[in-house]
């Protein structure tokens, strides 16, 4: 978002959290980001996910309590200067009522160093991914019916990235506001059982 004086605001106002759902965040957002479609997804920038470290999202992404989002271009890898992202073998399907599957969820984690032999830190991202397009563009967006290619097949991705700290004992599997997870949301918020609370800082 930018100011009337140029400036970039990547922070809510205080008072105002964005804590969308995942079907929220296909629909409303990823849909019509790919859809050249007017709609809110100007309040999250774009960024290139092989440029900036997880750290470095601050001021340049949306942030919203501990959460970072942004929007990037579909790639192959993950690979940045100092680390890289790596994909669990997991994912998990995004449904909308009346529309079926409308998307699927991704999740990484992120390393320093060279893969594979990089060391995990507790950076984690989901990144959400587009699918079923005709059941549910002319379920939610009955204009766009008889499209059947959209912008160079997919090629934005949502990301939601964020820094756990502790153990996952010391978490509420409660999304902030308050809305019952999913299996994978809850190993999201667990994957750093197994860490001794790297802090990225001592690699840097």
């Amino acid at each position: 978002m930018e100011m009337e004086d140029g400036r970039s605001v990547n922070h809510l106002p205080p008072g105002f959290r964005f804590c969308p759902t995942d079907e929220e965040l296909v629909l409303h957002f990823l849909y019509p980001k790919s859809l050249h479609l007017p709609c809110y997804s100007n309040i999250i920038p774009e960024l290139d996910l092989h440029r900036l470290h997880p750290w470095e999202l601050d001021g340049k992404a949306l942030m919203s309590g501990k959460r970072y989002f942004f929007f990037s271009q579909k790639m192959e890898n993950r690979v940045l200067e100092n680390g890289y992202w790596k994909q669990l073998d997991m994912e998990e399907p995004i449904f909308s009522g009346g529309s079926g599957k409308v998307g699927v969820k991704k999740l990484f984690e992120f390393y320093i160093g060279g893969a594979p032999f990089g060391m995990k830190t507790n950076w984690v991202m989901q990144e959400y991914h587009l699918c079923n397009w005709g059941s549910a563009l002319s379920f939610h967006y009955p204009k766009t019916k008889g499209i059947r290619k959209l912008d160079s097949n997919y090629k934005w991705v949502l990301c939601k990235v964020e820094e756990h700290k502790g153990n996952a004992q010391s978490f509420n599997y409660s999304d902030e506001d308050g809305s019952e997870l999913s299996c994978l949301d809850e190993m999201f918020l667990s994957l750093d059982d197994d860490l001794d609370d790297i802090s990225s800082s001592h690699f840097l």
